[in-house]
């Protein structure tokens, strides 16, 4: 397996979860990833539903999206990131899961509340309130490994 930096890990995972594991030669974990990233994307109609949403029709997106399906995108987006960007890491580094697994839970979060959040008469819809998610979680899961840290790792 080959070592790709944190950064290219990163941008690459952003792009297509399974990019990052594939360059780095994890080529069974690359092809699941991608697989089934294909898979929920074209079963929630989620390409569609962005689509939509970028040409401002976010009450559209949310009707022609499945949100069963499109339930399981975020934890496999994130947790495809994290495989990735863990593989760039040394491997002391603490807690570096917590602020993906913290994305992860807001931006599902966010999709719960797609259908029924809106914003000046405007439907936010299944695509922009899910981001919204992001930097929350981000924040709160680097909080919550500083805290951790200070605790358990710098106290021994």
């Amino acid at each position: 397996m080959q070592k790709i930096d944190k950064l290219e890990a990163v941008f690459w995972g952003i792009a297509l979860p399974g990019f990052p594991q594939l360059l780095a030669g994890s080529f069974i974990k690359g092809v699941l990833f991608v697989s089934l990233e294909i898979l929920i994307n074209v079963m929630s109609h989620f390409n569609k539903a962005i689509m939509l949403s970028f040409l401002g029709q976010t009450e559209q997106a949310s009707e022609v999206v499945d949100y069963q399906w499109l339930m399981f995108y975020p934890c496999l987006y994130m947790f495809a990131l994290w495989d990735a960007y863990k593989t760039s890491i040394k491997p002391e580094e603490k807690f570096a899961y917590l602020p993906f697994a913290f994305c992860a839970y807001f931006v599902t979060i966010g999709l719960m509340f797609a259908p029924k959040v809106f914003i000046s008469g405007k439907l936010i819809g299944p695509v922009f309130l899910p981001m919204f998610g992001v930097v929350p979680g981000i924040l709160i899961g680097l909080f919550i490994k500083q805290v951790l840290i200070q605790k358990f790792v710098n106290h021994k």
